[in-house]
């Protein structure tokens, strides 16, 4: 094949991957907008419209909004806005660090318990619940800054332990994360055994995932975590394609395989550390959404990154309209956690897609 026509191909294919990306964020926009009018009070599509019209510069003057009432307003504004854009940003990071994690681990079952970080960030939740739940830190609560914490600390806990001499092995770090994992969340269990029934009830709602209130200063503060950790992975992309050649292999081409690993998996732990302290430590979004877009759209972690964090935030927004759309449903204004309906819908739609993929299927 003559240079030529590999440029030709290079440029068909990345033609083809801005109109998937295109295509993905519309459809995430809409589904942003039908979200908003998904709940136990219904609202006129209209009247959503008209409040959301209300809030835009050089718009606010021409939209009447005569016909609102101000529990609407609220209703969009202070709970089920904020909530769809937590469940986007959440989405996101925790599928963008799936594919991370499965390419410096080089291994399709890898997401953020593999790490520890969601043990992590659970024994930070419990502990605040316990000794503190009520407490704000710097005008957050202290439940989530104890999660990101606990992350953090967990990733660095399972780094230090894996270091052999100045060497990271991923297999080293695959068993330590398992080994502290379990320990972690033994400590969790412990926390529940001696807690109150008020606490032991909080405490098994966040583990289980959800977002029922997410105030708009919990988005505000996690935001610029979730934007660094995504973006800046995101232009290791290259490196990851190597990475999956093999460490001695892309280490000759000129990737300097320890910085790259240990920067990705600080990038990546710290989105998820973000994610997870707002909304527990989902299940299957982090493993499943990246498997299933390699399956169908291929390895490259040029075009893989960014639609996996495009599905991974309209996964998650879906999951949670179901949740609030079963409580609706059924006239209640209580509601399913967002997490029990990722492990529901999650866990057969990826065997099946990989009973059907199977053959095609190459990380």
């Amino acid at each position: 094949m003559s240079t030529d026509e590999v440029e030709s191909a290079y440029f068909r294919r990345a033609s083809r991957w801005k109109l998937i990306v295109i295509l993905l964020l519309v459809a995430l926009f809409v589904i942003i907008l039908v979200s908003l009018n998904v709940g136990y009070a219904p609202i006129p599509f209209e009247k959503f419209l008209a409040i959301l019209g209300k809030q835009i510069p050089f718009l606010n003057g021409i939209v009447d909004t005569s016909q609102v009432l101000p529990s609407d307003v609220a209703i969009v504004l202070q709970i089920r806005l904020p909530r769809i854009i937590a469940g986007v940003i959440v989405g996101a990071a925790l599928a963008a660090s799936g594919v991370v994690y499965q390419g410096v681990f080089k291994n399709p079952m890898a997401d953020s318990y593999i790490l520890g970080v969601s043990a992590g960030a659970s024994v930070g939740a419990t502990s605040a619940i316990m000794f503190g739940a009520g407490i704000a830190f710097s005008g957050f609560g202290l439940v989530q800054v104890a999660a990101f914490v606990g992350a953090l600390l967990a990733l660095f806990l399972v780094y230090n332990l894996s270091r052999v001499g100045s060497r990271v092995p991923v297999t080293m770090l695959l068993l330590c994360g398992l080994a502290v994992s379990f320990f972690l969340f033994g400590i969790v269990r412990l926390f529940e055994t001696i807690a109150s029934n008020i606490e032991l009830r909080s405490m098994v709602n966040w583990q289980i995932g959800g977002l029922s209130i997410v105030p708009w200063e919990d988005i505000w503060a996690v935001l610029p975590f979730i934007i660094i950790g995504t973006v800046v992975s995101y232009f290791y992309a290259r490196d990851l394609n190597l990475l999956a050649l093999g460490e001695d292999q892309a280490q000759h081409l000129g990737v300097n395989v320890e910085r790259v690993k240990k920067v990705l998996l600080v990038l990546a732990s710290m989105a998820a550390a973000a994610a997870v302290s707002i909304c527990g430590p989902v299940a299957f979004v982090g493993l499943m959404v990246p498997h299933i877009t390699r399956i169908v759209i291929g390895p490259d972690h040029r075009i893989l990154f960014p639609v996996s964090t495009i599905v991974g935030a309209i996964y998650f927004v879906v999951c949670d309209d179901i949740a609030r759309a079963i409580a609706a449903l059924f006239g209640s204004s209580l509601e399913l956690p967002v997490g029990i309906i990722t492990m529901l819908a999650g866990a057969p739609f990826f065997v099946i897609l990989l009973k059907r993929k199977k053959q095609s299927y190459a990380l």
